[in-house]
């Protein structure tokens, strides 16, 4: 089925990633939306690639798990084919420890993450390493994980874009449908989805970010007072985000971004005279369950659902473009349970 015709539908992260991996696979490929590449939630600017915490095991858990083992692999051939930078790097993360019985529980993660990570990456305690680009912590201790990483959301999704054009597939404005067409259209297809069902499927939960003058390439994330503080390949550093469900403006940005970055500032002292270069905000699309929706759309013949990436979208990128290649390409269903299309339907 190597040569199937197939659409997609959705130029943001999850269309893109899909796309290219069908083309490498040799099927050949028409990417269409209406506003152009990354326009919408994947054009953010935050791009914090970060596991879950390594207790409670489940599916979505070890999914993201082998997809952030992945990215480094996918993200150098993406480069390579388009030659432009996606911003990834496996910088790792650190966590401020605030008390002795955070200190006790995140020992104990460390050890079930030896259990449950296997070899491949660290979750370790230790002595804050770097005073100068750290988060306050009262104990002195931190949490440093070797899995966690970053992404430039807007460059990754043009390397991508940059990718398929030498393989020769563009972005097209519009088109029609063929025999297989794969939806990854974000907020708009969870919209469409829930107008025609009887219980909520979806909705675009609002974020705002802010970008920061702060040239620290090689540091790692930190992870503090719920914040993601990502420094960039590009020389800024990423502060966010907010969750919104209620919002009228779904693009604008106010005083709650204010507070996002006055407590960065106030977690890290590194930020704190540091200046404000952008400010962003849009809506992310978020599953009823906050499991991605994959695979076929049931009573829809030769259509499939890629949608539900909200906040780890970019992280699970390159899991569900293979997943979802495997399916339309071989017939193996790899997908997890709670992550099919009925199970949201």
């Amino acid at each position: 089925m190597a040569t199937a015709e197939i659409t997609v539908r959705g130029a943001g992260i999850f269309g893109l990633s899909i796309a290219w991996v069908l083309r490498a696979r040799g099927a050949s490929v028409q990417v269409i939306d209406p506003y152009g590449p990354a326009a919408r939630a994947s054009g953010g600017i935050v791009g914090a690639l970060a596991p879950h915490v390594p207790e409670n095991w489940n599916p979505k858990k070890q999914f993201q798990l082998d997809s952030l083992l992945m990215a480094q692999g996918f993200w150098a051939e993406v480069e390579a084919a388009g030659g432009q930078p996606s911003g990834y790097g496996r910088t790792g993360r650190c966590q401020p420890i605030a008390d002795d019985a955070a200190l006790a529980l995140a020992r104990a993660r460390s050890a079930s993450a030896q259990t449950l990570w296997g070899d491949a990456e660290t979750w370790t305690v230790r002595p804050v390493a770097d005073p100068h680009w750290a988060a306050h912590s009262p104990t002195g201790m931190e949490i440093h994980d070797t899995l966690s990483g970053r992404i430039h959301p807007r460059q990754s999704c043009m390397a991508l874009v940059a990718a398929l054009a030498a393989r020769g597939v563009d972005i097209k404005p519009e088109g029609t449908d063929t025999d297989i067409t794969i939806h990854a259209t974000g907020v708009a297809g969870l919209e469409a989805l829930n107008t025609g069902h009887s219980r909520l499927v979806g909705a675009g939960i609002k974020g705002q970010a802010a970008l920061l003058d702060l040239a620290l390439p090689d540091a790692p994330q930190l992870f503090a007072d719920t914040l993601h503080i990502i420094p960039h390949a590009d020389g800024t550093t990423a502060i966010g985000s907010t969750t919104e469900r209620e919002f009228t403006d779904p693009t604008g940005t106010d005083a709650q971004l204010d507070d996002i970055v006055a407590r960065a500032r106030a977690a890290v002292p590194a930020l704190a005279d540091v200046p404000v270069i952008a400010r962003w905000a849009g809506l992310r699309p978020r599953s009823r369950s906050r499991a991605p929706i994959l695979g076929a759309w049931p009573d829809r013949p030769g259509h499939f659902i890629a949608n539900g990436g909200f906040k780890i979208g970019f992280g699970m990128a390159p899991k569900v473009a293979t997943t979802m290649a495997d399916l339309i390409l071989d017939g193996r269903d790899t997908i997890p349970p709670g992550f099919e299309v009925a199970a949201s339907l």
